[in-house]
């Protein structure tokens, strides 16, 4: 078919729909401009390129269940002293760590921006097309428990195999249950050497066992998760308090 009426009807079988948006437009612009052919089609291709790329990332934005707004831009790291700035910038940046299934832990007390931090290094990963999944980690054991009752953990950890980074978010407060518990253990034995993970605890590995009630599991789970990872430990007072107080002191106008 030479008929350029069939142009739209063949860019809808490729499934070139930006360039089906775009051509007629850009078309006159090659005129206007005198392109050579072969400018014209690269022109078209890197929209096609780049519009596919913007849709990936708002679909793995999406699918993450990230918290919204928990971006490296937003976090205060002159509140929080103990935070690697460049540290924390290198794991957003570069995903080589990712791709060799490395863990990192998040330690430290209530109001330190854990989960942020977290967030944001997931965000600088799913822009360069890493997928992602974050939960709070008590949400997601009842869910394996429930999948593990109904004889379907295998396929509900199966799932998550799919995201090459899973956050667990605030495992310290998953409730220490037998039944539970093995099935965090059950995932995080998965995705050793085969996954990565961020995981944020207000509990050092040495208060594990308020996670874990047998202290084999408890030893077990910490072999696997720290046998390739780097643990970022978190102190200072609760940037979150100071936060507060700025803005009591706001409304208040200033006064003590």
């Amino acid at each position: 078919m030479n008929n350029i009426l069939s142009l739209p009807l063949l860019l809808k079988q490729l499934k070139l729909m930006t360039i089906l948006k775009s051509w007629e437009e850009a078309e006159q612009q090659a005129d206007e401009s005198k392109w050579r052919y072969g400018k014209y089609l690269q022109f078209l291709t890197e929209l096609e390129i780049n519009s596919r790329y913007s849709s990936r990332i708002k679909r793995y934005v999406k699918e993450s269940q990230l918290p919204s707004g928990k971006t490296l831009a937003t976090f205060q790291f002159n509140a929080v002293p103990s935070v690697n700035r460049q540290q924390i910038e290198a794991f957003a940046e570069n995903t080589k760590w990712i791709k060799e299934c490395h863990n990192l832990i998040f330690f430290g007390p209530s109001g330190l921006g854990k989960t942020h931090l977290a967030s944001a290094i997931a965000y600088g990963a799913i822009n360069q097309g890493v997928r992602v999944f974050f939960a709070k980690t008590t949400s997601l054991v009842q869910k394996l428990q429930q999948a593990k009752s109904k004889f379907q953990l295998p396929e509900a950890i199966a799932k998550l195999d799919r995201y090459s980074l899973l956050i667990l978010d605030d495992i310290g407060y998953a409730k220490k249950d037998e039944l539970e518990t093995s099935v965090l253990f059950e995932l995080i034995a998965n995705r050793y050497e085969a996954g990565s993970l961020i995981i944020t605890s207000n509990l050092a590995f040495s208060n594990w066992d308020q996670i874990f009630p047998d202290t084999m599991i408890a030893v077990a789970a910490i072999d696997r998760i720290i046998h390739h990872s780097t643990v970022i430990n978190l102190s200072g007072a609760s940037y979150r308090k100071k936060e507060s107080e700025i803005q009591k002191d706001i409304v208040n106008g200033g006064k003590k």
